[in-house]
């Protein structure tokens, strides 16, 4: 009778999350139901007599509860209170960490993208890096919630990350550790380009983003060429915040629809109508860091023709997980759906492929001799153009003075043109160490030209 206590509060642990997936329940007989969970009634007896150490039950029924939701997909899992409460704390854009977004694969950390200003991002940690151990011990056997909580601790605390980069041996890192606080949008003007990046998608993002076009537009009194929005190492966040970050650039139609596995509880959310740019031309920049949320954003603009997309194939994370609380005892991660772009494609384990593919690039000035018509000896002079730069006259006639422009030194001797200074806005934005911003901004740049000439003709 104490046995089959025991069993029963196994089965109601389980039995929390079984209403959530009543149709798998339908398709398998009551008889196999109760089978199976006399078989988790067994395993958990036998565990908690006979394992080498005492094993509270708490602890037991949680990890096999995290083992059913992990065993699903890397992103399904179960939230104890306290990771529960991080993770709501982490929404609202400020928690605790090394900045570090991560996923599993292959049983170990992989890093999905460092956060912007963080200890992760300053110690040069890159999206695809394996870590495989943690102060020494090795991630393998660690479910991704447990690895996460040793890579968590006090503030200020250190802590190693052996990380593997490719094919490279692996390296050690030591860490920080921080109080992570997100600005999801920040924003700076590039000449005439209004640079926006967005970090990630936390409760403050959309509005975060009106603000700053705005002041953009204020700055360049009214005369912004194009925008740039940067998703790059973007690792998601809230589905709202991305619809509405959409919805700030697309006039009309569907920005994306989620279908799960009941087709009456597929949603599709569209457009609005409204442009905060009011159509400018727009370059989005993405990389393989580019996940969930931020490739929802990617996409729509992409299938609506708003934007070109920039850089390299993003991350390819095409499901939508929910946030089911558990009364008393956390909370579960659960997939329900997969997510499609406007055209209707799933990106899932494919990402978005951009229009463009610009891999990131260190930039090298290569100082040359330059030659030029004007440095040949005996070159005809330039009859429309004066000494001082200005138009000559109409007639051809030479200045006023009589004095024909002097001409350059034999060319031979000549010294080079030197270079005109570098623009100081392009050195705020330091293209020569951002190989994808700098193609953006001269994407831009070319498109507003060709706008103005159309418009001249």
């Amino acid at each position: 009778m104490h046995r089959f206590l025991r069993l029963a509060a196994a089965a109601a642990a389980i039995a929390c999350v079984a209403p959530l997936t009543a149709s798998s329940q339908e398709s398998s007989s009551s008889s196999e139901t109760y089978r199976q969970l006399n078989l988790f009634g067994d395993v958990f007896e036998r565990v908690r007599s006979s394992y080498v150490e005492e094993v509270g039950d708490k602890q037991l029924i949680e990890s096999a509860i995290n083992g059913m939701l992990s065993s699903l997909d890397p992103h399904s899992s179960y939230l104890d209170a306290d990771n529960f409460e991080d993770m709501q704390v982490q929404t609202k854009g400020e928690f605790g960490g090394l900045g570090i977004e991560v996923t599993m694969e292959n049983g170990v950390v992989k890093v999905v993208s460092p956060i912007d200003d963080t200890p992760a991002a300053r110690a040069g940690i890159l999206p695809g890096d394996y870590i495989t151990h943690i102060d020494g011990e090795p991630v393998v056997g660690l479910n991704l919630s447990d690895a996460v909580d040793k890579m968590r601790g006090p503030v200020d605390s250190e802590v190693e990350l052996t990380v593997v980069r490719g094919k490279d041996e692996p390296f050690p890192v030591k860490l920080k550790r921080a109080v992570i606080k997100i600005q999801s949008v920040r924003s700076r003007l590039e000449g005439d380009i209004a640079y926006v990046r967005i970090t990630s998608f936390s409760e403050q993002t959309d509005l975060g983003l009106r603000t700053a076009v705005e002041t953009l537009k204020k700055q360049a009194d009214g005369k912004l060429a194009g925008l740039i929005l940067d998703l790059r190492n973007n690792p998601g966040g809230l589905l709202d915040q991305a619809i509405a970050v959409s919805d700030d650039f697309i006039q009309q139609g569907e920005i994306v629809s989620t279908r799960g596995r009941d087709p009456k509880a597929g949603q599709r959310f569209n457009a609005e109508p409204g442009d905060i740019t009011n159509g400018l031309p727009m370059v989005v920049l993405i990389n393989s860091g580019s996940a969930s949320a931020s490739e929802i954003v990617a996409g729509a603009l992409q299938d609506h023709h708003r934007a070109i997309l920039l850089g390299t194939t993003s991350f390819g994370k095409g499901s939508v997980q929910t946030i089911i609380p558990l009364p008393g005892h956390g909370a579960i991660r659960l997939t329900t759906a997969r997510y499609y772009t406007p055209s209707g494609r799933s990106i899932q384990g494919s990402g978005i492929v951009p229009d463009i593919e610009v891999r990131q690039a260190k930039i090298e000035v290569i100082e040359e001799g330059e030659r030029h018509e004007a440095d040949l000896p005996g070159a005809l002079n330039n009859d429309t153009v004066a000494p001082n730069g200005e138009a000559a006259p109409e007639n051809g006639d030479t200045p006023e003075n009589g004095e024909t422009p002097a001409e350059s030194p034999d060319g031979a001797d000549a010294a080079p043109t030197p270079a005109p200074p570098a623009n100081p806005t392009n050195a705020e934005a330091a293209p020569e160490q951002d190989y994808q911003l700098a193609r953006a901004l001269d994407l831009l740049r070319g498109l507003a030209l060709m706008q103005q000439t159309q418009k001249t003709d």
